[in-house]
């Protein structure tokens, strides 16, 4: 049986002390656990792990900033957010969180969420789709695809390699895309729910620092899928 290496980094106390103490029971895995106060500390240890349970309210560099680091060298680590708050979508998601935990930490919900991390594996795999584009037939990783763009009677497809030109409808785009984590903030457009970074009143920052306009009438649609998708 493999050995799982995870980090615990919460600057209080007790709540480190405690998920130490529900991780010894977990009987999934072998889990090597180690901990950590503050996200300097965790950082400054520039150790690799397999999962980090990271509160996000911490004094200092907070859970999100400093899982914004750990990504920039580490893309591969399972991040799994331990909070107070119940809305999700007021953090910056570009750290790709695998799940969020609200406090204090159930024992059920937290070995389900390890269950979730052992089902997928460590390294997480995305479907591939194939698209008929005018630069010809293109297979890519939902991942890939930042968002779909609606302009001069095509669609634009914007991945993280550039831009693909598409002879599709839009409403065909979203309704086939909805199931693979897309959603629609604007007529104009389809957002790999992935590839969100934050939003700040009507507008929305993608990884790529693309911004992509929330309509009034779709904010609040929008935003549900949004905390959907991250709870899940």
């Amino acid at each position: 049986m493999r050995t799982i290496r995870i980090a615990v980094c919460d600057d209080d106390e007790r709540e480190r002390k405690k998920l130490l103490c529900l991780l010894e029971q977990y009987p999934g895995a072998r889990l090597l656990a180690e901990e950590y106060s503050s996200g300097e500390a965790l950082l400054a240890a520039g150790k690799k792990y397999d999962i980090l349970l990271l509160d996000i309210d911490m004094e200092g560099l907070d859970g999100i900033e400093t899982a914004r680091r750990i990504r920039e060298a580490d893309k591969e680590v399972r991040l799994i957010y331990v909070t107070n708050y119940r809305d999700y979508t007021i953090f910056a998601f570009a750290v790709h969180a695998f799940a969020y935990l609200l406090k204090p930490v159930e024992q059920e919900e937290l070995f389900a969420q390890l269950d979730e991390v052992c089902a997928y594996g460590l390294a997480r795999s995305w479907p591939e789709l194939e698209f008929h584009a005018a630069e010809g037939i293109v297979r890519m990783e939902t991942s890939r695809i930042l968002c779909f763009e609606y302009f001069d009677r095509q669609v634009l497809m914007h991945t993280t390699d550039g831009v693909l030109h598409l002879k599709r409808r839009i409403t065909e785009v979203a309704r086939e895309m909805a199931v693979y984590g897309f959603a629609v903030p604007h007529k104009s457009f389809v957002v790999n729910l992935y590839a969100v970074q934050r939003i700040r009143g009507y507008e929305i920052t993608l990884t790529d620092g693309r911004t992509i306009p929330l309509s009034q009438k779709k904010s609040a649609l929008f935003r549900r899928e949004l905390n959907d998708y991250l709870a899940s």
